[in-house]
This record gives C-alpha cells, sequence and structure tokens, in this order.
C-alpha cells in the first residue's frame, strides 16, 4: 500500500475541523485500491461517499434556500445540481489539499491518480461524511457552507440547465434538439457513474459523467457547448 502523509492536523487545518476521532477521516482518505484485499471489502471511503453525497445534497439545499428567497424551484434545482457535480466537489478537494493525504495502491500512485477529478470528488463527499459522523450534522453543515458557500456567486457559475440552453442552440440553427444516449455505467450500486453521449445531427457527439442520468446529461450538453464554443450557461 502507498505510504500517505501520515499527520492529519494540516488537513484539519484546512478543514476548520478537529476530529474526536480520526478512523472515519483515514477511511475517508482510504481509496478501494489501497487494499490488500478489495473484494473482501473494508475501511475504504465508498460507504463514506454515499453518505457524504447525502449530506452535502441536505446542506447545500438549505443554503441556496436561504440564499436566494426569491429563486423559484426550478432555479434552486440548477444551482444545487452545479454545486454538487463532481467538478465543484473536486474543486473543493484541491482547495483542501487532500491530495498528499490520499491513500492509493502502487498502480494508481503510478498513474498520479491522487490528481484525478473523479477521486478527489469522492474524497470531498467522504469527509463530509466523516465529519457528520465525528461531530454530527452542525459541523458537517458548517464545513459544506465556508466550502461551497461562495462558490454560490463566483462569476461565471452556470445557473441554467446546461440542457435547455444547448437545445435552444440546436433549433436556432434549424437542428431537432439533442439526444441523449447512455454509453457506459460503472461503479457500485450505491454509487454509480453514467457515460451519456449527448447528440445532435451534423456534429460529433460528446461524452459527459455524472452520478445520474440526469446530471451526465448535463455534463456531456455542458462539454458540447464549451466544445464548439458557446458562450457558458448563465442567467
Amino acid at each position: 500500500m502507498a505510504r500517505a502523509r501520515t499527520d492529519l492536523s494540516h488537513l484539519e487545518a484546512r478543514l476548520g475541523y478537529s476530529f474526536r476521532d480520526r478512523l472515519p477521516l483515514e477511511r475517508a482518505l482510504t481509496h478501494i485500491s489501497a487494499q490488500r484485499t478489495p473484494a473482501a471489502g473494508g475501511p475504504n471511503y465508498q460507504r463514506l461517499e454515499f453518505l457524504g453525497d447525502r449530506v452535502l445534497g441536505l446542506s447545500v439545499a438549505e443554503l441556496l434556500y436561504q440564499g436566494f428567497p426569491e429563486a423559484t424551484e426550478g432555479e434552486l434545482s440548477r444551482r444545487l445540481a452545479h454545486l454538487v457535480r463532481r467538478e465543484t466537489c473536486a474543486e473543493v478537494a484541491a482547495e483542501w489539499d487532500v491530495g498528499p493525504f490520499i491513500r492509493l495502491g502502487q498502480g494508481e500512485m503510478a498513474a498520479g491518480l491522487r490528481k484525478k477529478e473523479a477521486i478527489l470528488a469522492d474524497v470531498c463527499e467522504a469527509i463530509i461524511a466523516a465529519v457528520y459522523l465525528d461531530g454530527g450534522f452542525g459541523p458537517a453543515r458548517d464545513l459544506v457552507v465556508r466550502s461551497f458557500g461562495p462558490k454560490m456567486t463566483e462569476p461565471g457559475r452556470s445557473v441554467r440547465d446546461p440542457k435547455s440552453s444547448l437545445q435552444e442552440w440546436a433549433l436556432a440553427r434549424g437542428k431537432q434538439p439533442p439526444t441523449y444516449r447512455e454509453i457506459e455505467r460503472s461503479g457500485p450500486d450505491h454509487a454509480p457513474v453514467f457515460r451519456i453521449s449527448a447528440e445532435i445531427d451534423g456534429f460529433e457527439p460528446v461524452i459527459g459523467e455524472g452520478r445520474s442520468k440526469r446530471l451526465a446529461e448535463q455534463a456531456a450538453a455542458e462539454a458540447f457547448m464549451t466544445r464548439e464554443g458557446v458562450g457558458k450557461a448563465v442567467a
């Protein structure tokens, strides 16, 4: 198993939370590849990721509900989807500087997967769950507020549904609305990853990934617009 930095005090300082029991944090930092017998199960971050995803969603939903009192349900849903998506979680994990602490197998270490977006996003959610288990919902929500709150109003943050924007773009060019096709589903049942292709007649398809089909479709639509040089979907 690859050796990771063992002094977690630096990470706790970045999180703004000191653990009474660091075992959940250690598990949150352990990729399944670091286990000698992954098939047998054990203390990796997968179960924590499942829990953290729910804690994050509720915390961000509350944050948006309070922060945008005039927003419609549709706008709140779009903002929520953007804030809890994989890319944003990976940004937060990078800001926490979790990379040196992630425990990976030798093969993953060689491939430089400490910086891989999907792993960073998973670890972000797992750490939120670790705080929740150690200190309860209050500290976990506070962590989410500190880390995700400023991103609600960052310039360039999308608040429109990329699928709607791509459809408008296609129709304006006389094309049929985009179609979305599932390419692959991977990962465990409790945390699947979908790969979905966004397709418009006359253009090369673009593939997006997400924790649900809806999020994967949004990612594909956003990637399609980025490739075609379409402006970011902003309200």
